[in-house]
């Protein structure tokens, strides 16, 4: 089987959820993993920061770095960026996981959040991408991989939530954008989605949302590991499904990926 081992991956937002799910899976794999973050101290809303985050990729077999960064700025990131390289030697692999949702119509959504998740989102990607892809150009087998869902212009994505649509759309963009540029250099330049809702601890923070429906961040992960693995070259402007990624590679049990495999599952937003 294909393995993250001795690569190293700079992650955004890992300090819990997905981004954590995914650092752990490297980490079984003896992988380098830079936790880049804001949560450098503990939050009593939301578990996990980057020190604890480090601290677990470190049980798992891997090495973590943990790195206080607000992908929002641009000197946090540069500085991100270069303890990696200082710390591991270069960098293979870039997961733009962060993310700020806010999902509400037009009139409810005040202007510091629909600034703050397009800076987060669509920007922070573009910018993390713009840091680490000198060093990943060097890399054998470069991947940029983000947490974003298929370009869609039906408006029943739109509706309910431009800002946040805008924002995460906005992700998806920057992946097609760079994916033509880097693709033909080399970089395997992609994204990733969820089937369903999965079951993060910020979602609890979201009302009205049934979280025995949901999957756990395993399964983004473990179809994030499968994407990572692959040869870069020729690998570039997909924009993937975890339960499809992962049948590919031979899974055909998704029952324990489950919060409750007796509930019927949630769709995610963006996928018919």
């Amino acid at each position: 089987m294909a393995s993250l081992q001795g690569k190293t991956l700079f992650i955004t937002g890992a300090s819990r959820g997905i981004g954590l799910a995914i650092a752990l899976r490297a980490a079984r794999d003896g992988a380098n993993v830079a936790i880049a973050a804001k949560s450098s101290v503990p939050n009593p809303k939301l578990p996990g920061t980057i020190h604890t985050a480090a601290a677990q990729v470190d049980e798992a077999g891997g090495k973590g770095l943990a790195l206080k960064c607000d992908i929002r700025e641009e000197d946090d990131v540069k500085a991100a960026v270069a303890a990696t390289v200082e710390a591991f030697g270069g960098i293979d692999i870039l997961v733009n996981n962060a993310s700020a949702i806010w999902l509400a119509g037009a009139l409810d959504t005040p202007m510091k959040r629909f600034d703050l998740m397009q800076q987060v989102n669509a920007r922070g990607s573009f910018l993390c991408a713009q840091a680490c892809l000198p060093h990943l150009l060097k890399s054998a087998n470069p991947h940029i991989l983000t947490l974003a869902p298929p370009p869609s212009l039906d408006p029943k994505w739109w509706a309910p939530h431009t800002g946040y649509t805008l924002a995460k759309m906005g992700m998806s963009f920057v992946t097609l954008g760079l994916a033509g540029e880097f693709g033909p250099q080399g970089v395997a330049v992609n994204a990733l989605w969820p089937r369903t809702i999965v079951a993060t601890d910020a979602l609890n923070m979201i009302p009205g949302v049934d979280v025995p429906r949901c999957r756990k961040p395993e399964i983004v992960a473990d179809a994030a590991h499968a994407v990572l693995v692959r040869p870069a070259a020729g690998f570039h402007g997909r924009f993937l499904i975890d339960e499809e990624v992962l049948r590919e590679a031979g899974v055909s049990d998704f029952a324990p990926y489950a919060v409750d495999p007796s509930k019927s599952l949630l769709p995610d937003l963006f996928l018919d």
